[in-house]
């Protein structure tokens, strides 16, 4: 079973948006949830999307109008963000590439 990390990210209920817009824009992020200040789960939102690229931001479109809405009804939000330790991994930089002709 593989392992995931999960980062805790405290917001104000207007940065929230803002918040989770930054997070996926990211692109490490499998699984996003919001809790109310009192711990209660208002959103689980899994980000399994991968490069679907404008039509996975289409299927997004009804996650960030509630999100919207719930940064409307509270003050302050806890953010749960589960990442895959191993897409840091897979990430190869164009420096570290060596082209070797034959």
């Amino acid at each position: 079973m593989a392992q995931t990390i999960i980062d805790e990210i405290h917001v104000a209920g207007k940065d929230l948006l803002k918040q989770i817009k930054t997070l996926i824009k990211d692109g490490h992020v499998k699984r996003i949830v919001i809790q109310s200040k009192k711990g209660e789960r208002l959103l689980d939102m899994p980000l399994s999307l991968g490069a679907a690229g404008m039509g996975g931001m289409m299927l997004l479109a009804p996650f960030l109008s509630a999100i919207s809405f719930i940064a409307l009804m509270v003050s302050e939000a806890t953010i749960l963000v589960e990442r895959d330790p191993k897409a840091d991994e897979k990430e190869v930089e164009a420096e570290d590439i060596e082209i070797v002709e034959e």
